[in-house]
């Protein structure tokens, strides 16, 4: 697949400030890059340095094999950007907003109606189009964005935030919309939100103090995590005691964390050691021991936790990058 959006060292600083600290990026068609970090991470300022919004301090972006510093219409033509607020016009109404970015993006006659008309139905902004975007909900404020960023079918598309201040059927939605365009485009989505990355990421990269520290897959991110191919059961508390001590002892075994989950239950997550496969091993040392499980299963891992990990070591740590 071709690299449509290609980041080279990108950097920018605001005074003594370092915001974006040696960012390098290639994202493919195809793709749909989650872009995590904490606030104040430097997520929102290499997003506007990679539509051009912001000259870089130093670095390079190319969009569609077109330098943003040096080739900026070519490149601004294949991008939609919704940037994070989602500003529009407020006096302006949704369908003359619309209208008005059709133009701007040079579409015409009769191609320009049904784009419009086309980009409204996937949203479903019929109902407020002739309403003032200033009286429009914080929900459909963001949708009246997405529609602008989408409307010229670009083959960029960066995202900041696009669920934010949807309930959790529009989240749905968009979410339904973005995995349709996705096989078409680059899709960069920055987001608080670690269920978007299962739900719509083919790839992760995690960024802090401006520096990038990961980028991989969603399972490569998740195999970092404490528990990841840890084996979760729930048992009486009559024989969780004994279960729990059987577990801690087999050599392939970290350790055994234990929760009271009510009505005489305890629920045990047995974590693996080097995060190896112990299922089988699980299942075996039951069957032997004549345990009864109320449930049984292998957890993927924790994103928040890895989340947290990542980020909080990111002054004492090394760049770690992963592609």
């Amino acid at each position: 697949m071709e690299n449509l959006i290609e980041v080279s060292d990108l950097r920018k600083s605001f005074g003594p400030l370092v915001a974006v600290d040696g960012v390098s990026l290639q994202i493919r068609r195809g793709e749909v890059l989650g872009f995590l970090g904490p606030n104040g991470a430097g997520k929102s300022t290499t997003m506007k340095m990679i539509t051009g919004f912001i000259a870089p301090t130093s670095g390079a972006v190319r969009v569609c094999g077109h330098d943003v510093a040096t080739d900026p219409i070519a490149a601004k033509r294949r991008i939609g950007y919704l940037p994070e607020g989602a500003p529009a016009y407020g006096e302006m109404t949704p369908a003359s907003f619309l209208d008005f970015i059709a133009d701007i993006r040079e579409l015409r006659g009769a191609q320009k109606e049904a784009r419009i008309r086309e980009v409204v139905g996937k949203i479903h902004l019929e109902h407020v189009m002739t309403q003032t975007i200033d009286t429009l909900s914080k929900g459909f404020k963001r949708r009246v964005g997405l529609a602008q960023a989408i409307l010229h079918d670009p083959e960029v598309l960066i995202l900041d935030e696009p669920t934010d201040g949807l309930d959790p059927n529009q989240k749905h939605e968009v979410r339904s919309l973005i995995g349709e365009m996705a096989p078409n485009k680059a899709i960069v989505i920055s987001t608080h939100i670690l269920e978007e990355v299962d739900a719509l990421c083919t790839r992760t990269a995690i960024i802090a103090r401006g520096r990038l520290l990961f980028t991989g897959t969603p399972a490569e991110l998740e195999a970092r995590s404490h528990f990841h191919n840890a084996v979760t059961l729930t048992v009486g508390d009559a024989q969780a005691d004994a279960v729990r001590t059987a577990l801690a002892a087999l050599p392939a075994v970290a350790g055994v964390e234990t929760r009271d989950v009510g009505n005489a239950r305890r629920r045990l997550t047995v974590l693996p050691r080097d995060g190896k496969p112990i299922l089988e091993l699980v299942q075996q040392t039951g069957r032997a021991s004549g345990w009864a499980f109320d449930e049984l299963y292998v957890e993927s891992g924790h994103l928040d936790e890895v989340f947290r990990t990542i980020t909080t070591t990111a002054g004492n740590a090394g760049e770690v990058t992963r592609t």
